[in-house]
């Protein structure tokens, strides 16, 4: 809820700039960044020469200090600069509520693994923007999770240090309360229906369910649509067969196997890649075909076509 809050606060702040014509999220890519905080926290403390606002570029910026400048031209209505003030101290005060969210999620980790030592350097200022490509707390939780767990579940394409901590607080470290990671994928709601009245099959769709950790991986699931591992290629093979949503499910329903896998038996993700996964699929393909042929009496072979290539018939 409070990261909600501070995307709000956010667009507030955005909207805010636009109306007073400055194009500073055209030019800078995160304008909750260093560069887009300094230059909004500026404006606030009276500054409204662009060329000097400009200067709070930093070096990492794509567009140059001339851009920069140009785009930081326009008016200063007191009430839209009141505005801006009102959500940069909503921003700020979110945060301020998310950092201390942060530390009492830490003490609660410590109580697990008392002993953990972060090698990390000292986290700079939080933002509430959180991004779910780096690591969305303000301290290391991955050394947390892999001291609790054994095993380090980010390996996993699509999860990352917080869905991962999302997953273990819903779950727990016990796995043996199910029989097989069938039966947890099952248990989250993640496995087809399997209603079947009068020898025919029903309602093939998931049930629906308001687990926590299920959502989680629905969401890690959807991060690894353009992703070139061996996850990546059977999402895109599922959304092409059976549409988004259900690919989703489905993708999902391997991470829950994946996640249980590790959490029992402490083994290791290994990656087999996109390659590897789609020349696996290519070869269960064939052999279903040649059983298919030889049932009805034929015997499916090779021959190289006129091109050289190789082709396949009957």
């Amino acid at each position: 809820m409070l990261v909600a809050m501070a995307s709000r606060a956010v667009q507030h702040m955005q909207k805010a700039l636009e109306q007073m014509n400055l194009k500073l999220t055209e030019v800078v890519s995160d304008s909750t960044g260093k560069t887009g905080m300094t230059i909004i926290r500026a404006i606030l403390a009276g500054e409204r020469d662009p060329q000097q606002l400009a200067t709070s570029r930093d070096k990492r910026c794509k567009h140059d200090h001339a851009t920069i400048a140009k785009a930081l031209t326009g008016h200063w209505r007191a009430e839209h600069l009141f505005a801006l003030q009102q959500a940069v101290d909503q921003y700020d005060f979110l945060a301020q509520q998310l950092r201390a969210c942060d530390g009492h999620i830490e003490e609660c980790l410590q109580t697990f693994v008392p002993d953990v030592e972060t090698d990390a350097p000292p986290s700079p200022p939080a933002r509430a923007w959180r991004s779910s490509r780096s690591n969305p707390l303000s301290f290391e939780v991955q050394t947390y999770l892999k001291a609790m767990t054994g095993v380090d579940l980010t390996q996993i394409d699509g999860i990352d240090s917080l869905t991962a901590l999302k997953v273990i607080s819903e779950i727990g470290l016990d796995m043996t309360r199910w029989p097989t990671s069938k039966h947890f994928a099952a248990w989250l709601g993640l496995c087809p229906g399997n209603k079947v009245s009068g020898g025919k099959r029903y309602r093939m769709r998931s049930k629906p369910s308001a687990n926590r950790a299920a959502t989680a991986l629905r969401l890690a699931a959807q991060g690894v649509a353009n992703s070139h591992s061996a996850l990546g290629a059977y999402y895109r093979r599922m959304r092409a067969r059976l549409g988004a949503p259900k690919a989703m499910t489905a993708t999902a329903h391997k991470l829950a196997r994946l996640v249980s896998s590790m959490l029992r038996y402490g083994t290791a993700y290994v990656d087999a890649g996109q390659q590897a996964y789609e020349h696996k699929y290519r070869d269960r393909v064939l052999t279903n075909l040649q059983r298919k042929a030889k049932a009805f009496g034929y015997k499916l072979v090779h021959v190289e076509d006129i091109d050289g290539g190789v082709a396949s018939t009957l």
